[in-house]
Formats: structure tokens, C-alpha cells, sequence
């Protein structure tokens, strides 16, 4: 007797490894973000695209507000074309973050979604800033 687990089976190992390369190439996660901003690796530019008010209330470190209906080519001349931008929103139930990456994208921008949000950031335990 199989479980509901089993009862579909696994990828063969080529389908599996091209299915999570390309989640990796479009997301990331708190712990990733969290390892780069605290060992001075951060190679990329962390945009937070929640509005101003929930940003002020508490964000992570080193990020910049830019709220997703704001993401536009006049307001990113500053970047290189070639500079990574990771977005995140709100957390799981928010969409703002998808919304940010697709207008990246459309752009020709290198983006990754850091997945979890703010939800995910404070369930790692890692604190937000005001600053």
C-alpha cells in the first residue's frame, strides 16, 4: 500500500536537478540574505517593496525602500544594468515581491525573490531595524 507521498512518483534525477536549479536562480532565502549581510558578502542591492509605512515600522538591514508600484527604470539609473537586486514583501501572503521581480525582469534586471518576507526573516529569529 503506497501513501499519498509515493503514490505519484519521483522526477528521475535530470528533471529534478533542472526543476531546483531554476528555483534557485529565481529565489533565495532569509538565512542565505541574513549569511551575506552579517559576513560583508552582500552583492546585491536588497530592496524592500512593502510601502513606506510598514518599511519605517521595522525592515532589514541594509535594505532600501522602493515600493513595487515605484519599481520603474527612473528610479534604478543609479544601478549598473548588471546589478543583482533581491526583492522581498511582506511574507507568504503577500504578492508585492513577485510584482517588484516581473517589473525587474521586464526591465532586462537580474532579480531573485527572497521567499518567507518579513514573516520569514523574523520566524529565523533575525531582527528587523529602523535605522
Amino acid at each position: 500500500m503506497s501513501s499519498a507521498v509515493s503514490r505519484i512518483p519521483a522526477a528521475n534525477s535530470d528533471e529534478a536537478i533542472q526543476h531546483f536549479s531554476s528555483l534557485l536562480s529565481l529565489e533565495t532565502d532569509c538565512w542565505d540574505v541574513n549569511h551575506a549581510i552579517t559576513n560583508e558578502r552582500q552583492d546585491f542591492v536588497l530592496l524592500d517593496v512593502r510601502g513606506e509605512d510598514s518599511y519605517a515600522k521595522g525592515h532589514l538591514p541594509n535594505a532600501i525602500n522602493l515600493p513595487n508600484w515605484k519599481v520603474k527604470e527612473e528610479n534604478l539609473r543609479e544601478y549598473d544594468k548588471d546589478t543583482l537586486f533581491v526583492v522581498y514583501c511582506a511574507g507568504p501572503h503577500c504578492n508585492g515581491a513577485d510584482k517588484a521581480a516581473l517589473h525587474l525582469a521586464n526591465m532586462g534586471r537580474p532579480v531573485k525573490k527572497m521567499i518567507g518576507g518579513v514573516t520569514g526573516w523574523i520566524d529565523e529569529g533575525f531582527k528587523l531595524t529602523d535605522e
